[in-house]
């Protein structure tokens, strides 16, 4: 398919992928180099991304007027949700893991750069943003240059300027950790419950379903078998088949039920 709001030396669109025609996908000052968006991924109205090197992986979601800019590569996981008017800067290059939130109207900011030098300004600064797996901004957020730690989050409103911690929780201007006093983002679930839960929800979306498997390890996967889509609770990882059960079970899943990201692909 070409896409006339895309201008790139190399493209690659993943299947059913929708990208409205009101977004705009280029480089920075004009053809990108690579852009590779993933399956099942939405590109919302007025989406602007001006990056020379983007990627997004499957099931990800960029909502109406996100503006995403950048001289350096800025890659996105599989699963995300960016909310509405959120600005993602990749001047100092931005990684995102997988399975990760930012709430509508976050800013995610890899540089500081205005002031005039000449004159004295000592603020000038480009550094990467990294962000882990399962990192939540709920909405509203400003976050500087950091590391934002896998299962990390930041509530409403909040500013960060520092690194955040594994899965806790981080709240005001400037954030601060408040895991002490509210808890962690994430709590532990033991295999058997992660296996029953998961059956669950497989009963729910259809009952009758028979090649969408659960398992708890994959010593239980037979991966050279085409027929089946196995979902592996223990590390959160299924085997991509692209049938249109597996694709509709996903869309079941998403966006807070579960999250998997791909192993193998046939």
């Amino acid at each position: 398919m070409m896409y006339k709001n895309i201008d790139a030396e190399e493209i690659y669109i993943g299947k059913n992928t929708i990208i409205e025609p009101s977004a705009k996908i280029r480089g920075v000052n004009g053809k990108a180099k690579k852009i590779n968006i993933g399956d099942n991924c939405y590109i919302g109205e007025n989406v602007q991304i001006l990056c020379d090197d983007f990627a997004l992986g499957d099931y990800s979601k960029l909502q109406h007027d996100t503006n995403i800019h950048g001289y350096l590569p800025c890659h996105i996981g599989h699963n995300a949700w960016i909310g509405q008017f959120t600005i993602i800067d990749s001047i100092g290059g931005t990684t995102i893991g997988n399975n990760c939130g930012i709430g509508a109207h976050s800013q995610i900011w890899s540089h500081i750069k205005y002031g005039d030098t000449l004159e004295g300004c000592r603020f000038l600064s480009e550094k990467p943003m990294i962000i882990g797996n399962d990192v939540w901004f709920v909405g509203h957020c400003i976050v500087s240059p950091i590391i934002a730690e896998d299962k990390s989050m930041a509530m409403v409103g909040s500013v960060v300027t520092k690194n955040m911690n594994f899965n806790e929780i981080y709240a005001g201007s400037p954030a601060k950790s408040i895991s002490d006093k509210v808890g962690f983002q994430f709590e532990k679930v033991s295999i058997e419950d992660k296996l029953a839960r998961m059956k669950s929800y497989l009963n729910q979306w259809d009952r009758g379903c028979k090649n969408i498997i659960v398992v708890a390890d994959n010593a239980e996967i037979d991966f050279s078998n085409r027929d089946f889509s196995y979902f592996n609770v223990a590390d959160r990882t299924y085997t991509k088949r692209g049938s249109e059960n597996e694709i509709s079970f996903m869309k079941f899943l998403l966006p807070s039920r579960a999250k998997f990201t791909p192993i193998y692909t046939l």
